[in-house]
């Protein structure tokens, strides 16, 4: 690297871009005043937090980041690179041949599948992962609201008097306490428990690997679904067999969506699929809005096929007070929270930044 500091090659996403915020003094202030912007409810104090952070990154001074939005610019700007930033995007043998200079890939997240760890282990380059906050969250706020709807929890709310239970239409009254408990005495009916159900994951990337982990952990049986079958190995460590998505659904009693947006996943919950569900599932949704149909989506909650359905994405963002979803008593519409706090990317950027910045460091040695 030589006194102009090194170049910092990142793939472009609302999150990344924050690499070039805290390292390019190139980056226009409409994007440093969008960030602050962005961060001020948690972080009041934007500024404060660069000016911390910078300081510690020795090696990453005056850095000049090239954030590239496809694989082709990737390609080209990889020649003059002495880091990369992955999230999707390939990193192979021919891509690691062309750039002399690399001495580190960074994956934005913990499966490294996109990236040639053989061949950049021969070149000497380092591999580094970073398991994001952000996508633990992600997947709490998925096994929240399982547990909410298995519950009732957001139905039954508050409703602590014998007059509120039976406006909602429960039969509430006192055991006799010389024989039984008086446990449920609001006679609430449907509750179950998450152990020994099946959750059916749809895409078991980085969000559901963190989210398999947690529904191990309250006993619950795993299966998935998506375009390539893990390995064994893997598969073993999650205790998740694979499925197609059409027998997934039919045996599952709860069904995470776990997907990126785009032309591929929109729509992948139709209504022929929604046919397909086992009577009395419960649908999670913490990924695209528009992965589920949302008429059909509709009818198979007025036709109570759908034991409850859950989303963190409204279909309008701001929504609608007179949203259709928000009349069933066993839907959960949360504003896009799931991976809050804001900290939890403010965090991830931090290590990530902090791990290159020592990795170069050692590099230059």
């Amino acid at each position: 690297m030589d006194e102009r500091g090194p170049v910092i090659v990142v793939e472009d996403d609302p999150f990344t871009r924050i690499v070039q915020v805290v390292l390019d003094s190139d980056t226009e202030p409409e994007r440093h005043t969008a960030f602050s912007a962005f961060f001020a409810h948690d972080l009041p104090d934007f500024a404060g937090w660069l000016s911390k952070l910078r300081t510690r990154l020795v090696h990453l001074r005056c850095a000049r980041v090239i954030l590239v939005a496809s694989q082709e610019a990737l390609r080209e700007a990889l020649p003059a690179a002495h880091a990369a930033v992955v999230e999707g995007f390939q990193i192979g043998l021919e891509d690691i041949e062309r750039a002399p200079l690399l001495r580190v890939v960074q994956k934005f997240g913990t499966i490294t599948s996109n990236i040639d760890a053989v061949s950049c282990g021969n070149r000497g380059i380092r591999l580094l992962v970073l398991r994001r906050r952000a996508n633990m969250a992600c997947a709490e706020h998925a096994l929240a609201m399982m547990l909410a709807l298995s519950r009732k929890i957001c139905e039954t709310n508050g409703m602590l008097s014998e007059k509120a239970l039976r406006e909602a239409g429960y039969a509430p009254g006192a055991f006799d306490r010389r024989h039984t408990a008086n446990s449920n005495w609001a006679r609430i009916t449907g509750t179950r428990t998450l152990h020994g159900a099946m959750l059916g994951i749809v895409g078991f990337g980085e969000i559901g690997r963190e989210l398999a982990s947690r529904a191990l952990a309250c006993g619950m049986r795993l299966v998935y679904t998506q375009r390539r079958r893990m390995s064994a190995a893997d598969e073993a460590r999650y205790m998740a067999s694979y499925r197609g998505l059409d027998e997934m659904l039919r045996e599952s009693d709860y069904i995470s969506l776990n997907l990126p947006g785009n032309a591929a996943t929109r729509g992948i919950i139709g209504r022929r699929e929604l046919e397909l569900i086992k009577p009395g599932a419960i649908l999670i949704n913490v990924s695209r809005a528009d992965l589920v149909e949302r008429e059909a989506l509709l009818d198979a909650l007025h036709a109570g096929r759908l034991g409850g359905f859950a989303t963190d994405l409204p279909y309008e963002e701001p929504g609608r007070d007179d949203d259709p979803l928000l009349a069933f008593r066993n839907v959960i519409v949360t504003p896009h929270i799931a991976a809050q706090p804001r900290f939890n990317a403010l965090d991830d950027l931090d290590e990530l930044l902090t791990n290159l910045d020592c990795a170069l460091a050692e590099a230059a040695r």
